[in-house]
């Protein structure tokens, strides 16, 4: 055990210290404001204080994690000789404040700032720390804990750390189940008058396969490979701008998700509309819990990644959901939280860790495609980089793709097989 010596105890570091010891190391911890018990005490005592602590590893204590309010932080990055860091120390055993830094990029202090907003509505990754000095596309929180894991060793050689192995989660956001097929006859012809295809006829006259269906090859291909995907369905009852889903209703639809819901494990995709009508979200949850054969929807993913800090996760727990994998962007790919890690979500508003357990993706097609403007080669390359970067720290890669991607449209020509390919070398034996 590791016994934290601190002038006084706040749930800020509370919270950090059971993801750094408990949650990550594998290490129980005590906090104290005792000397006497540390007296005592024969194990190695972390001294997150100004004071002077005879035998103790020293990590002088910032305020961040005493103070009781949200206010702007002054961040000065430095480049350490493997990584970026903030909170610089001196006189310390460790370069920075790294429980103090940890918890400003875990909690997304700087989301529960003032700052613009990009034409979705969402905080725009423009404005993070991460982007702006570099470290998006580094789970820099995992590679801090490496490094501080072997400096606390080589301090105190008893301690010992659980083993950490890299994980691969596929994901998918079913928000167009078909292209053509299954939309009704008034889609289909305002569909034609937009853009006429020939392809939209072959489909629908059953002379074709829908370009989006690639549900029966994406399940060969997690049975070749031993996958256990999560998909997350867009229920709206309503289309609008943004939730151009088939209706739920229809029987087609219905049969996708029981299919599904029967092998794998299915969330929610809230609607675009549930984030202004929060009624909406209880129906749809009640709506998929229905159609996945009356299984518990306790998983979700917010469509086009739009959530607000604290209210759209709040709501979340108000709605028993008790995993969300939205935390990234759907801007640009990298690590929003700058961890590979899963973690509970700190409400900074209310001061509490809550139940709501994030896990965090570093790559969506959408994003390498519209956004970064990215060819099927290139975005390889950049899965490649996430996947090194994920697997360089021991951690978990989620990924999110798409059925229209990975269907036969001549729009996506290429990404089937960089998807394929990727799967052969994230399956590879070590």
């Amino acid at each position: 055990m590791i016994l934290v010596y601190t002038h006084t105890v706040s749930t800020r570091l509370q919270y950090v210290c059971e993801f750094i010891f408990k949650e990550t190391l594998g290490i129980d911890f005590e906090i104290t404001t005792s000397k006497e018990i540390c007296k005592d005490f024969t194990g190695l005592i972390i001294n997150y204080s100004k004071e002077d602590l005879p035998g103790s590893f020293k990590v002088e204590s910032t305020e961040l994690l005493f103070e009781k309010d949200i206010r702007p932080q002054d961040i000065i990055t430095f480049q350490a000789e493997n990584y970026i860091a903030f909170f610089k120390l001196n006189g310390s055993h460790f370069l920075f404040d790294i429980f103090a830094a940890v918890f400003y990029l875990l909690s997304r202090y700087e989301e529960y700032l003032p700052h613009e907003k990009d034409s979705y509505g969402r905080f725009a990754h423009q404005n993070s720390l991460a982007f702006k000095e570099g470290f998006l596309d580094q789970p820099l929180i995992n590679m801090w804990l490496q490094d501080f894991s072997q400096i606390l060793k080589a301090f105190f050689p008893p301690i010992n750390y659980k083993q950490l192995t890299f994980k691969f989660l596929p994901t998918y956001d079913i928000d167009i189940a078909w292209s053509f097929k299954n939309k009704g006859v008034k889609r289909n012809v305002g569909g034609f008058l937009n853009n006429p295809s020939f392809s939209r006829m072959k489909v629908l006259a059953g002379a074709e396969k829908d370009p989006f269906d690639s549900y029966q090859y994406l399940h060969e291909l997690h049975v070749q490979y031993k996958l256990k995907p999560l998909y997350f369905f867009l229920v709206a009852l309503e289309t609008g701008r943004y939730d151009k889903n088939i209706s739920p209703l229809h029987s087609e639809m219905k049969k996708l998700i029981k299919e599904h819901a029967a092998i794998y494990e299915v969330g929610l995709h809230p609607s675009w509309k549930s984030n202004e009508d929060k009624k909406l979200l209880k129906e749809e949850i009640k709506c998929l819990e229905k159609l996945s054969g009356e299984k518990r929807v306790t998983i979700s993913r917010q469509h086009y990644i739009k959530f607000t800090l604290p209210y759209t996760f709040e709501h979340l727990i108000n709605f028993d959901i008790q995993h969300d994998y939205s935390m990234g962007y759907g801007s640009i790919n990298g690590f929003r939280a700058s961890t590979t890690s899963s973690f509970y979500w700190y409400d900074i508003a209310k001061e509490q860790r809550t139940n709501l357990i994030l896990h965090p993706f570093c790559f969506m097609d959408a994003n390498s495609f519209y956004e970064q403007d990215y060819d099927a080669e290139e975005a390889f390359e950049e899965l490649m980089h996430y996947y090194r970067a994920c697997k360089k720290v021991n951690g978990q890669m989620i990924t999110i793709f798409h059925n229209n991607f990975l269907g036969t449209d001549i729009k996506f020509k290429g990404w089937k097989e960089m998807y394929e390919k990727f799967l052969r070398v994230v399956s590879e034996p070590e």
